[in-house]
């Protein structure tokens, strides 16, 4: 039987991203959850599902918003204004052969918004991991802070859609959510059908609605929309009890 999580990633993003993921939470089929610590709605978005039994993760967010940590502390990981710099500006870099931050910058806003993450949901997340940034760096700080307070780390490859969770293997299976036709379900579909073995499969997706900020800052913003109708469709939930396939979270690995 082939094994298999579904998870949402950026509550917190905006108010509307997280309504987006409380649909697919409580009319759908997602069953562990993501957070941005940093993030103003971070605290109201886990508010609205913590009474859902979900495997709730740290979702450690670098690059966007104001950091945890005092900006004085993380130089190398923020702007002139104290912001944690942005996505494209690690990108970039990476692709000219460079690392932005530190891992000690990394390690120390790593830590900050765990213990924030504390404060928020009262205890330790269910899995620890990173949205995602161009960064060789960025999996040695995770595991640094991961060892320090002995967290389920979750040590994701997405080059080679492979990772570890608590040291055993895990397959991703992304929801390619770029193209301007995305179709969702499709892509659900013909991942799990491809799914083999084992090795648990874990799609990562990013279902939300819109609102203005996430139209200022993401580039994925219709296809959250679509992915949100997805997940939390009848439709979708009635294939899956159809497949030869365990539906678990990351409490149960």
């Amino acid at each position: 039987m082939k094994r298999l999580i579904i998870r949402a990633d950026d509550l917190g993003y905006s108010e509307a991203v997280n309504r987006g993921i409380e649909k697919t939470v409580r009319h759908g089929v997602v069953r562990s959850v993501g957070m941005m610590p940093n993030m103003p709605e971070a605290e109201p978005g886990w508010n609205l599902i913590k009474d859902c039994d979900i495997a709730i993760g740290q979702h450690t967010n670098l690059c966007l918003g104001t950091p945890c940590a005092d900006p004085a502390r993380i130089p190398s990981l923020v702007d002139e204004n104290g912001q944690l710099l942005s996505s494209r500006a690690f990108r970039e870099a990476f692709t000219r052969g460079e690392e932005l931050a530190t891992v000690e910058d990394m390690a120390t806003e790593i830590e900050a918004q765990y213990l924030r993450f504390i404060e928020i949901v009262g205890r330790k997340p269910d899995y620890f991991e990173a949205h995602a940034v161009a960064s060789k760096s960025l999996n040695a700080a995770l595991e640094m802070v991961a060892k320090k307070h002995d967290l389920p780390f979750l040590e994701l490859y997405p080059e080679t859609l492979s990772g570890f969770f608590k040291g055993n293997p895990v397959k991703i299976l992304p929801m390619y959510s770029s193209p301007e036709d995305y179709d969702a379900f499709a892509w659900i579909k013909k991942d799990i059908e491809e799914l083999e073995g084992e090795v648990p499969g874990m799609f990562i997706g990013h279902p939300g609605w819109l609102d203005d900020f996430i139209l200022r800052n993401s580039s994925l913003t219709i296809n959250r929309t679509r992915e949100a109708a997805v997940l939390s469709s009848p439709e979708l939930a009635a294939w899956l009890a159809e497949q030869d396939l365990e539906l678990l979270d990351y409490r149960q690995l």
